[in-house]
């Protein structure tokens, strides 16, 4: 991985400077958020400055003026996330929202393999999810379904709006990332002389790149030419979406080639691999096994959990699988994934009724995916762990 983000980043020489202030940001939170989760843990309905989840919510919903005697630490919070800076273009988001949801299945495979699992690799993150629950496959698998909902609602037409779903579930994530951090800081669960934070300013930008440069990097690699002024567009919706969450303004970048560059440095900065990242590996690829495909469900799934240990085997090699203790096969889907990719692109993506028709099918996948993940459950994200 980090050859190849050499590579395509062009760096040169490592940054030291970056890299020591990678370090240093591991033990820097959100402090927005951690302000809000403090005056969530006071004691007692009677005390003023207490916010409650109903006013939370309330004020999410409908704007921090529908609450009546809010506490001071709520519209300092909203003020935050609903103020819109001036370099926002809500135009360039939008079209780089579209670039995603023409991606279809592509979207939802590199996210899974390359940047998910592919981040399994390393020890810290891996080891806050174990430790928040959900090795089992069905929870695994309700988690990624958690993110299949997060992520299509940021790339909805509208959906990054202050009333958009995507705002919405974004913000509810940032306050969710705070309230795990305060639960974990304070546990003595939580190993921070090695780690950092449980989620610190390091994890979440570079948890941002996953979504942003390393998604267009492996559509690319998977059949999906991404032009320059896409490539900016996706950027763009990603960097409001990590502004939302809380990240270092600094880190919030413009182009792929500065996000490939720090991606890059905190590749460098992971710790080795740990027993968490193979359990969440395992606990995925398993439960793809079971998932209720609808007619034909044991034929199907069988091929979906080869599917992905092909692609995984195309994406991670051959070393990374026996790492995660997975099994290692050929890429054999690889070449009619390509083929499918390259012709949805510059056949069927030629036109406009052709885009339209990948819009639609593209977020048409990424309904019915969520719906198998829940498996008939009610499709939200995580609810908040007061």
């Amino acid at each position: 991985m980090g050859r190849v983000l050499r590579r395509v980043a062009g760096v040169d020489q490592v940054d030291e400077e970056l890299l020591d202030l990678i370090g240093r940001r591991m033990y820097a939170r959100d402090e927005v958020g951690a302000a809000l989760v403090r005056a969530m843990r006071k004691d007692g309905a009677a005390d003023a400055g207490r916010v409650t989840m109903a006013q939370f919510k309330k004020a999410l919903d409908d704007g921090v003026r529908s609450v009546p005697d809010a506490p001071p630490a709520l519209p300092r919070f909203f003020a935050v996330v609903d103020e819109v800076p001036d370099w926002v273009d809500f135009d360039l988001l939008e079209r780089g929202a579209g670039v995603v949801r023409r991606m279809g299945r592509t979207a939802t495979d590199v996210l899974l393999q390359l940047s998910l699992i592919g981040g399994y690799r390393y020890g810290g993150p891996a080891d806050l999810l174990v430790a928040t629950g959900g090795l089992s496959g069905a929870h695994a698998m309700r988690r990624l379904g958690e993110t299949e909902t997060w992520t299509r609602a940021v790339v909805e037409p509208g959906g990054m709006r202050r009333d958009g779903e995507g705002f919405r579930l974004t913000v509810h994530v940032r306050a969710m990332h705070a309230l795990i951090n305060d639960r974990f800081e304070t546990n003595g669960r939580w190993d921070t002389a090695r780690w950092g934070l449980p989620i610190n300013q390091s994890d979440q930008a570079g948890t941002l790149g996953l979504f942003n440069s390393t998604l267009l990097l492996g559509a690319r690699l998977l059949g999906r030419p991404v032009s320059a002024a896409d490539s900016r567009a996706v950027m763009h919706l990603w960097k409001y979406v990590g502004l939302l969450l809380g990240v270092h303004e600094d880190w919030l970048f413009d182009t792929e080639r500065e996000q490939n560059v720090f991606n890059y440095h905190v590749l460098l900065a992971q710790d080795g691999q740990t027993p968490a990242g193979a359990a969440l590996s395992a606990a995925i690829v398993d439960g793809e096994r079971h998932l209720d495909h609808g007619r034909l469900t044991s034929l199907r799934a069988r091929y979906a959990h080869a599917r992905l240990l092909s692609m995984l085997r195309y994406f991670l090699g051959k070393r990374s699988l026996e790492d995660l203790r997975l099994p290692v096969t050929l890429p054999w889907v690889v070449p009619a994934v390509v083929a499918k990719n390259l012709a949805a692109s510059l056949v069927v993506g030629s036109s406009e009724y052709g885009r339209r028709y990948l819009d639609r099918t593209g977020m048409e996948f990424r309904r019915k995916r969520a719906r198998m993940l829940f498996e008939g459950a009610r499709e939200q994200v995580g609810a908040l762990p007061l």
